[in-house]
């Protein structure tokens, strides 16, 4: 009779699949959908790191003796956050590129903006024969409506979302945007930082309470999903953005 061959105490173990990548593995990829995008993104990069450097170490061999040295890693530090910052904007544009012209790219854009706003994960308004949709986001600000589709159609579907809105909320305030690429509408890189200087009104027990009562609201029509885009929770609500940053 044959004996099973023993397991290796050091045997590595399967790899769980529904893992979420590490830290490095999200770097990774983040750089591989810039480069894509943008072809100059590695050397861009580069020309940051080792300008900063040799700055550094120009700076260094000014005031003179050891210097040099620390300047020189001092500049290559900075070199390195602003590469980072740089491939986050990189990032950003790709994302947005590849989001362009897909139903729900918009939801997917407003879904990331922080500082307490939480986002429904389906659009609350469709029009059945055009698509065209109205997405919401609850926050400091209040309630923040955006459209998505061609201004004077999707214009007419957003007015009618508002006046629902103000007339459950009397005392809340409700922002709305148009999403989309004509005149009057914000593009999809205007998008967090228009919803973002609104001035807060709220606060945080006042946005929860402004939640429940949206529950009664509901929804018109049917619900296509949002596409993955920058959003890694794949536009479902940003719970802890509710704490706050």
């Amino acid at each position: 009779m044959s004996e099973e061959p023993r397991k290796g105490l050091f045997r590595r173990k399967p790899k769980d699949p529904n893992k979420k990548p590490g830290r490095l593995a999200q770097m990774r990829q983040v750089y591989e959908l810039s480069a894509k995008h943008n072809k100059a993104t590695p050397w861009l990069l580069a020309a940051a790191v080792l300008g900063c450097t040799i700055i550094g170490l120009l700076i260094g061999l000014l005031i003179g003796g050891t210097t040099a040295i620390f300047t020189t890693i001092l500049g290559f530090m900075v070199g390195l956050l602003l590469g980072m910052f740089m491939l986050g904007r990189f990032a950003e544009t790709a994302a947005f590129a590849q989001m362009d012209g897909q139903p729900g790219a918009f939801g997917a854009v407003l879904n990331t903006a922080r500082r307490g706003y939480l986002m429904d994960e389906k659009p609350i308004a469709v029009d059945p024969k055009s698509r065209d949709l109205v997405f919401r986001s609850t926050g400091r600000a209040g309630v923040v409506l955006l459209s998505e589709g061609p201004k004077g159609r999707s214009g007419k579907l957003l007015a009618k979302e508002k006046k629902r809105h103000e007339r459950i909320l009397p005392n809340v305030p409700v922002h709305t945007f148009q999403g989309g690429k004509e005149e009057g509408q914000l593009a999809m890189k205007q998008v967090v930082p228009a919803v973002q200087k609104l001035p807060r009104k709220l606060n945080r027990a006042e946005v929860l309470a402004v939640r429940n009562r949206l529950a009664a609201l509901g929804t018109q029509g049917s619900r296509p999903p949002i596409p993955k885009g920058i959003d890694p929770n794949k536009a479902r609500p940003n719970h802890k953005a509710m704490r706050g940053r």
